[in-house]
């Protein structure tokens, strides 16, 4: 039988490969932007992840999330996600925390595994500030995204440092957070200066940590997901001296 990584492996080589299988990548949020990181992550030949989400699967999912079907209304995202995940890659090292990211188990969580990278999809601008800044103290790579709702624009999607972002109303947000704590940049990000459209924002009274939501197309956050994904490959390889054979294809 052949190895569902031959078309990474014939990409990357077989020390690239062996590379992805030994790093452990942490994904917090299973949204539209998180789920898809995290399979495209898996996809990708990683050998350790854990995922971290407590939100369940909602009908208003259906429209832009992977982990969303009829068939899994209701469910836990990441009982969804591991699902998938292990159907991909039987032999992933996968753990799975049920809950919220909160200031309160942050770090905990980031000393349960030594990370190669963290992922941050988390929507709620206190616990992803403290992600953010946990990571950096502890030397962990991160990446983090930004808003991608109310955009439809994929040309306008990039990654760059925080310090360069504008016009996202979250990313602003997470730096005047940032700021007070002494940090400016050194913060990957994925984010859009695609101006978010106004009046696609409804407020909502049944959500936690939510106060509005926001009106989003299909493909804009599996973008930022994939976007997301990629970085955390590329930046993998290159710590371990990969890039040069990159290059050289």
């Amino acid at each position: 039988m052949t190895s569902w990584t031959q078309r990474t492996e014939l990409l990357i080589g077989k020390s690239g490969m062996e590379a992805l299988q030994q790093a452990s990548v942490l994904v917090v949020g299973l949204g539209g932007v998180g789920g898809m990181a995290a399979e495209m992550i898996c996809r990708a030949g990683i050998g350790k992840m854990t995922i971290v989400d407590h939100d369940t699967i909602n009908p208003t999912n259906l429209n832009r999330q992977i982990l969303a079907s009829v068939n899994t209304i209701s469910q836990y995202k990441t009982d969804v996600m591991a699902q998938r995940l292990l159907q991909i890659n039987p032999d992933l090292k996968l753990k799975t925390f049920n809950q919220w990211a909160e200031v309160s188990n942050i770090e905990e969580l980031l000393e349960t595994e030594k990370y190669d990278f963290v992922v941050d999809a988390i929507d709620t601008v206190t616990p992803k500030v403290f992600l953010i800044k946990s990571c950096l103290e502890r030397g962990i790579d991160i990446i983090s995204s930004m808003g991608s709702g109310g955009r439809m624009d994929p040309s306008k999607v990039r990654i760059t440092d925080i310090s360069n972002t504008h016009t996202c109303p979250l990313a602003k947000a997470v730096r005047q957070r940032l700021s007070k704590m002494g940090i400016t940049k050194g913060l990957a990000v994925v984010f859009s200066d695609e101006l978010p459209n106004k009046n696609a924002v409804l407020p909502v009274e049944d959500e936690k940590f939510k106060k509005s939501t926001v009106g989003t197309i299909s493909y804009m956050p599996a973008i930022f997901g994939c976007m997301m994904a990629s970085h955390v490959i590329r930046e993998i390889l290159r710590k371990n001296h990969f890039q040069k054979t990159l290059d050289r294809t």
